[in-house]
Protein backbone atom coordinates (compact mmCIF):
# COMPACT_ATOMS: atom_id res chain seq x y z
CA UNK A 1 0.00 0.00 0.00
CA UNK A 2 3.09 2.17 0.83
CA UNK A 3 4.03 2.11 -2.64
CA UNK A 4 0.83 2.63 -4.53
CA UNK A 5 -0.01 5.78 -3.10
CA UNK A 6 2.91 7.63 -4.66
CA UNK A 7 1.75 6.16 -7.79
CA UNK A 8 -1.82 7.33 -7.29
CA UNK A 9 -0.55 10.64 -6.47
CA UNK A 10 1.97 10.91 -9.36
CA UNK A 11 -1.06 9.87 -11.61
CA UNK A 12 -3.12 12.55 -10.36
CA UNK A 13 -1.01 15.43 -10.37
CA UNK A 14 -0.27 14.19 -14.07
CA UNK A 15 -3.68 14.66 -15.05
CA UNK A 16 -4.09 17.86 -13.15
CA UNK A 17 -1.33 19.35 -14.91
CA UNK A 18 -2.50 17.64 -18.63
CA UNK A 19 -5.73 19.23 -17.71
CA UNK A 20 -4.29 22.88 -17.20
CA UNK A 21 -2.36 22.99 -20.38
CA UNK A 22 -4.73 21.62 -22.68
CA UNK A 23 -6.30 23.69 -25.61
CA UNK A 24 -10.08 24.83 -25.16
CA UNK A 25 -10.21 24.92 -21.11
CA UNK A 26 -11.26 27.24 -18.76
CA UNK A 27 -7.73 29.17 -19.46
CA UNK A 28 -8.22 29.42 -23.05
CA UNK A 29 -11.38 31.37 -23.73
CA UNK A 30 -11.96 34.46 -26.37
CA UNK A 31 -11.49 37.67 -24.19
CA UNK A 32 -12.35 41.26 -24.91
CA UNK A 33 -8.79 43.63 -25.69
CA UNK A 34 -8.55 45.61 -22.92
CA UNK A 35 -6.65 47.90 -24.65
CA UNK A 36 -9.05 48.91 -26.81
CA UNK A 37 -11.41 50.29 -23.93
CA UNK A 38 -12.01 53.80 -24.21
CA UNK A 39 -13.50 56.38 -21.73
CA UNK A 40 -17.14 57.26 -22.20
CA UNK A 41 -17.92 61.30 -22.07
CA UNK A 42 -19.99 62.18 -18.76
CA UNK A 43 -23.73 62.91 -19.46
CA UNK A 44 -24.78 66.84 -19.11
CA UNK A 45 -27.82 68.29 -19.61
CA UNK A 46 -27.80 70.68 -22.82
CA UNK A 47 -28.71 74.34 -21.88
CA UNK A 48 -30.71 73.97 -25.16
CA UNK A 49 -33.19 71.50 -25.19
CA UNK A 50 -34.20 71.62 -29.00
CA UNK A 51 -31.63 69.01 -29.53
CA UNK A 52 -32.17 67.17 -32.33
CA UNK A 53 -31.74 63.08 -31.29
CA UNK A 54 -28.44 61.45 -32.71
CA UNK A 55 -28.61 59.22 -35.54
CA UNK A 56 -28.50 55.69 -34.58
CA UNK A 57 -24.99 54.08 -34.83
CA UNK A 58 -23.30 57.94 -35.32
CA UNK A 59 -20.15 58.19 -33.38
CA UNK A 60 -20.99 60.98 -29.95
CA UNK A 61 -19.89 64.43 -31.27
CA UNK A 62 -18.56 65.40 -28.16
CA UNK A 63 -15.19 62.77 -28.68
CA UNK A 64 -13.43 61.28 -30.73
CA UNK A 65 -11.85 57.88 -30.90
CA UNK A 66 -9.08 56.98 -28.86
CA UNK A 67 -6.18 57.63 -31.17
CA UNK A 68 -7.66 61.46 -31.98
CA UNK A 69 -7.84 61.93 -27.79
CA UNK A 70 -4.31 60.12 -27.63
CA UNK A 71 -3.07 62.81 -30.27
CA UNK A 72 -5.24 65.56 -28.47
CA UNK A 73 -3.69 65.16 -25.15
CA UNK A 74 0.12 64.27 -26.68
CA UNK A 75 0.56 67.43 -29.28
CA UNK A 76 -2.95 69.69 -28.45
CA UNK A 77 -4.39 70.16 -31.61
CA UNK A 78 -2.79 71.85 -34.59
CA UNK A 79 -0.96 74.66 -33.74
CA UNK A 80 -0.31 77.68 -36.38
CA UNK A 81 3.16 77.69 -38.37
CA UNK A 82 5.72 79.89 -38.19
CA UNK A 83 6.11 82.70 -41.34
CA UNK A 84 9.29 80.49 -42.19
CA UNK A 85 7.51 77.14 -42.30
CA UNK A 86 4.68 78.29 -44.03
CA UNK A 87 7.37 80.00 -46.64
CA UNK A 88 9.74 76.63 -47.21
CA UNK A 89 5.98 74.77 -47.71
CA UNK A 90 4.44 77.30 -50.22
CA UNK A 91 7.96 77.14 -52.03
CA UNK A 92 8.00 73.08 -51.35
CA UNK A 93 4.34 72.47 -53.29
CA UNK A 94 2.39 70.02 -52.60
CA UNK A 95 3.05 66.15 -53.36
CA UNK A 96 0.87 64.26 -56.07
CA UNK A 97 -1.55 61.97 -53.86
CA UNK A 98 -0.90 59.16 -56.43
CA UNK A 99 3.22 59.43 -55.40
CA UNK A 100 3.21 56.03 -53.39
CA UNK A 101 2.17 54.10 -56.48
CA UNK A 102 4.42 56.02 -59.02
CA UNK A 103 7.77 55.36 -56.87
CA UNK A 104 8.34 51.91 -58.17
CA UNK A 105 7.16 52.38 -61.82
CA UNK A 106 9.54 50.90 -64.27
CA UNK A 107 9.14 54.42 -66.04
CA UNK A 108 9.90 56.26 -63.28
CA UNK A 109 13.41 58.08 -63.44
CA UNK A 110 16.43 57.78 -61.08
CA UNK A 111 19.34 59.71 -60.55
CA UNK A 112 22.91 57.15 -60.25
CA UNK A 113 24.40 58.42 -56.88
CA UNK A 114 27.78 56.35 -58.11
CA UNK A 115 29.95 53.97 -56.62
CA UNK A 116 30.63 55.73 -53.52
CA UNK A 117 27.34 56.41 -52.25
CA UNK A 118 26.25 53.27 -52.82
CA UNK A 119 29.23 51.56 -51.17
CA UNK A 120 28.94 54.75 -48.03
CA UNK A 121 25.03 53.14 -47.71
CA UNK A 122 26.14 49.37 -48.04
CA UNK A 123 28.74 49.89 -45.16
CA UNK A 124 28.05 47.87 -42.23
CA UNK A 125 27.02 49.49 -38.89
CA UNK A 126 29.59 50.28 -35.87
CA UNK A 127 31.82 52.84 -34.58
CA UNK A 128 34.50 52.97 -37.76
CA UNK A 129 37.37 51.67 -35.67
CA UNK A 130 38.15 49.08 -38.14
CA UNK A 131 36.85 51.43 -41.41
CA UNK A 132 39.65 51.67 -44.43
CA UNK A 133 39.51 54.02 -47.15
CA UNK A 134 39.74 52.74 -50.43
CA UNK A 135 41.11 55.59 -53.10
CA UNK A 136 40.43 54.25 -56.66
CA UNK A 137 43.04 54.95 -59.29
CA UNK A 138 42.31 57.68 -61.95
Amino acid sequence: MRKIAPLFLLAGTSALLAACGGGGGVFNRARPDEFAVQRQAPLVVPPDFTLTPPAPGAPRPSEGTASEQALEALFGGPAPRSRVEASVLDRAGRADPSIRSQVGDTGTNTVAKGRITRDIIAAPEGDGQSATTVIPSA
